[in-house]
């Protein structure tokens, strides 16, 4: 498996409009972070987990021209706001493009993109199918692969992470239960949320995040969701164990 890492920001992105900290007018492009999303290339097919509002730059900068499915952890718009986006793989690959999520989040995207649902549908609009994830307890099929849900949460809203074989993936969480800290155990590679060093209504501190993947000991770590309050790439980095590193956009890495 390739996972690339298409973007590692958090809901605002890096730089953050209208601020002039030393992080958003950092000349390394690793401190330069579009909303949180990745790129899966496994068994064959290609997966994205969540679309979010720069799914389209994400496509071109990564140079992926084909899509097999598109998976959602939740229905926040930094994590949903480019599905519209989704018709230029429907265009080139003449399919209609597997979604996956939990219900509620299939739920709010008929509502939110009305349009792709409508009984009489505007020519040239996302062609897409949904696929509830009925169940957080046991695996689901994605076109041969099996992907297991880890349920965590976002503040008080439930969230979706996913693993597929030694890959975990996890983001935008405060809290992860006793049954998903089981799940994530014996990883070859973690991916988990680390907003920023100071306290968070919904998101993992630096601490906290290093302290559950302390936890579960994966053999290595990625940290994403990442804000300019984090501090500098190369700073932050220098912080951490060999085994845990920050994401940024574009890294790749082999599972």
């Amino acid at each position: 498996m390739v996972v690339t890492f298409l973007g590692t920001g958090t809901s605002s992105g890096v730089p953050m409009i209208g601020c002039a900290c030393e992080v958003c007018r950092s000349l390394d492009h690793r401190d330069h972070r579009l909303r949180v999303s990745v790129h899966l290339a496994v068994a064959g097919r290609s997966f994205v987990v969540d679309s979010g509002p720069d799914f389209r730059q994400q496509m071109l900068r990564a140079h992926i021209t084909h899509l097999d499915a598109l998976l959602f952890t939740h229905e926040h718009k930094d994590h949903t706001a480019g599905l519209d986006d989704i018709r230029a793989f429907n265009f080139r690959q003449q399919i209609d493009m597997p979604v996956y999520g939990e219900p509620r989040v299939l739920n709010q995207l008929q509502q939110e993109f009305a349009y792709i649902f409508a009984e009489h549908k505007y020519p040239g609009v996302p062609r897409v199918v949904l696929h509830p994830i009925e169940r957080d307890d046991a695996p689901f099929d994605v076109l041969g692969v099996a992907v297991q849900p880890l349920r965590a949460m976002h503040h008080k809203l439930p969230v979706l992470g996913f693993r597929i074989g030694g890959f975990c993936y996890l983001t935008d969480a405060n809290y992860i239960g006793p049954e998903t800290l089981d799940q994530l155990r014996d990883a070859d590679v973690i991916v988990l949320n680390a907003l920023r060093r100071q306290e968070h209504i919904s998101h993992f501190t630096l601490s906290q995040a290093i302290e559950i993947l302390e936890e579960v000991k994966p053999k290595r770590a990625f940290l994403t969701h990442l804000s300019h309050q984090m501090g500098r790439h190369r700073e932050v980095e220098a912080e951490l164990p060999a085994w845990i590193r920050l994401a940024y956009d574009g890294l790749k890495v082999e599972v």
